[in-house]
């Protein structure tokens, strides 16, 4: 099997301003990473229930879009996202989302995903259904 292109490497946009990065990338699963910073706190000074949200959709959209053909991409669009916040997080915490692919057809994919932390902890978990865009339909995606 070839490797994929590596959507967030380099990273750029939101990636780049939440600071979460893909760690694991294959068919129907990817996880991103995150260590939790002062600039992910909320007003209370916990971890932002919006960062949780957005390590969710950003694992399941991956987990549905694998690409294992050089210079071809997948791309999708969240059409509904659910989020359950279990844990309370903090600054220095290591958080991994772990997304799969669950079910769907040819233009639309469900997931589920958990988000954890190095130990274990449930701090969130979600479920997701995403739209392929019209070119990406297909596992051979579209060129870059």
């Amino acid at each position: 099997m070839h490797e994929p292109l590596d959507p967030l490497e380099p990273k750029d946009g939101f990636a780049t301003l939440v600071d979460y990065r893909l760690t694991v990338w294959e068919p129907d699963r990817a996880e991103v990473e995150l260590t939790v910073e002062a600039k992910h706190r909320n007003r209370s000074g916990r971890l932002h229930g919006g960062v949780v949200t957005t390590l969710i959709d950003a694992a399941s959209g991956l987990a549905g879009t694998y690409c294992a053909v050089p210079g071809n991409v997948r791309r999708a669009l969240t059409l509904s996202l659910t989020t359950q916040f279990v844990g309370a997080g903090a600054v220095g915490m290591h958080l991994v989302a772990e997304a799969r692919k669950v079910g769907g057809g040819r233009q639309i994919f469900f997931t589920q995903c958990e988000v954890r932390d190095r130990d274990g902890h449930l701090v969130g978990k979600g479920e997701g259904v995403f739209r392929y865009r019209s070119t990406s339909a297909t596992p051979e995606g579209e060129p870059i």
